[in-house]
């Protein structure tokens, strides 16, 4: 299959992907916020916690999956992964605001991820950090298709791990504060619990997105793939 073929294929199954996701989390909606979607979070029946909990882990294992199987070199596999990551993530967004007309705009909170705590935030960080992946994605498989060197460099992974922990953190912070604040770590959510998911804070409201922790970890991980493109430009040249 040629590489336009391949990408069309994996474009049309995250966004399908995508579509899956938006529709389980429209049923949610529809169940236990029938007046909208909003905080603070109503907690889910301990049953339906647990579905959605591995739901969720089984997401990541297809994306991963299908990124192995379309790459050839290691770095295009994870490039595959990322590239199809990031096409779902946003097409999830937008056949949410087909479908509910939801988030009204970019700066909305959203709770983003589960595992291993809640992640939340405003809709556009997530967006701009799958925007970084596209691009990235990009030019890691079209140099493998080159039959280029397309390995990502021992320090490009380390300054690429440590924006997105940073990034991470920034999802994570409020979070923790509230948490803290009101001394509930000891009844977080876990696959064992025989409590309902959210329960332990059900009246946690997000106050306060960390602009400036979120970017630094955009800006360090834009920085690497600057780097990581001006070395394989370099190569080429070389080769030339």
């Amino acid at each position: 299959m040629s590489i336009k073929n391949k990408i069309i294929w994996l474009t049309l199954f995250s966004i399908a992907m995508g579509f899956m996701e938006a529709a389980v989390v429209i049923y949610l909606r529809k169940i236990y916020y029938p007046a909208g979607f909003q905080f603070p979070l109503i907690p889910i029946d301990n049953d339906i916690a647990l579905v959605e909990f591995l739901r969720e882990a089984a997401t990541i294992i297809m994306l991963v999956g299908v990124g192995a199987l379309a790459g050839k070199a290691s770095s295009q596999k994870f490039a595959f992964f990322i590239y199809c990551f990031s096409i779902w993530d946003i097409f999830y967004y937008i056949f949410l605001k087909v479908f509910l007309n939801w988030p009204q705009s970019f700066f909305t909170w959203d709770i983003l991820f589960l595992i291993p705590v809640p992640w939340v935030g405003p809709v556009l960080a997530p967006c701009l950090v799958s925007a970084n992946m596209i691009v990235f994605s990009i030019l890691i498989v079209f140099q493998v298709e080159k039959g280029l060197s397309s390995a990502i460099k021992l320090n490009e992974w380390i300054m690429l791990s440590i924006g997105s922990f940073i990034i991470i953190f920034s999802f994570v912070l409020d979070y923790f504060t509230y948490v803290t604040q009101t001394n509930t770590t000891a009844g977080i959510w876990t696959l064992g619990s025989h409590q309902n998911l959210f329960n332990e804070i059900k009246n946690y409201v997000p106050q306060n997105y960390n602009w400036f922790i979120f970017l630094m970890g955009e800006t360090l991980i834009i920085y690497t793939i600057i780097q990581y493109k001006r070395r394989i430009n370099n190569l080429k040249t070389n080769t030339l």
